[in-house]
């Protein structure tokens, strides 16, 4: 599995510019943000956990397509689906989950930092938020298995991989920003909604390889 993963490393990093692409997609979108809301920093201060997120939540959409992509190019998708049990693909896939976040979404919650100094956010909304993106985000790569999973078949299946995991990672968005929103404003308890972000994306890491690894057993047949 350590041979697996760091495999995954290395084609991640190679297709199509890898976490360069995503992060500057994520500064784009934040960056566009103060000159369409205009010069109050006291509103971009405010929106800016939302900001990020929504960002970060664009930019991880950018290379799921790509997840089993180049394991069916080359045919060893098929290997991968022939060979061993069906909770040993599960597990397979929860590895390669593991390695595009670290390639593709890791770096955007490295980011997310600085790019919350240009929305004029406290350092305590910069921490909260870049804490829940942490450990939110690997919930979307576990969502967006499951996608690419069932649009590794099909012809131009980004966009169809989008439709499918935007809407089912909008729960994972919800608590997040509530938890970052939480950390600034006194009456409202932080622990909750971040408990929950955590438990989504622990019950995820489960539902999302078993439900990936489904779908490629469908596909291949």
């Amino acid at each position: 599995m350590l041979a697996l993963y760091l495999r995954e490393l290395r084609v991640s990093t190679r297709a199509g510019g890898g976490a360069l692409t995503g992060v500057l997609f994520f500064l784009a979108v934040v960056a566009t943000m103060p000159f369409a809301l205009g010069p109050d920093l006291n509103l971009l201060a405010r929106i800016g956990p939302a900001v990020l997120w929504i960002g970060a939540l664009l930019a991880s959409l950018l290379g799921l397509d790509r997840l089993f992509q180049a394991d069916r190019e080359d045919g060893s998708l098929d290997l991968l689906v022939m060979a061993g049990e069906r909770h040993m693909l599960a597990l397979t896939v929860l590895v390669k989950c593991l390695a595009h976040w670290t390639a593709c979404m890791l770096p955007l919650v490295v980011a997310s930092p600085i790019l919350g100094l240009i929305l004029n956010m406290q350092p305590v909304a910069i921490g909260a938020t870049t804490l829940t993106l942490l450990v939110g985000t690997p919930a979307i790569a576990f969502i967006g298995a499951t996608g690419a999973a069932v649009a590794v078949g099909l012809p131009r299946g980004g966009v169809l991989v989008s439709v499918l995991v935007l809407p089912l990672a909008i729960p994972v968005m919800i608590f997040g920003v509530s938890a970052s929103y939480a950390a600034i404003n006194e009456p409202d308890p932080f622990l909750p909604p971040f408990l929950i972000l955590a438990a989504l994306t622990l019950f995820l890491a489960v539902i999302g390889p078993a439900a990936a690894a489904l779908a490629l057993r469908h596909a291949s047949d």
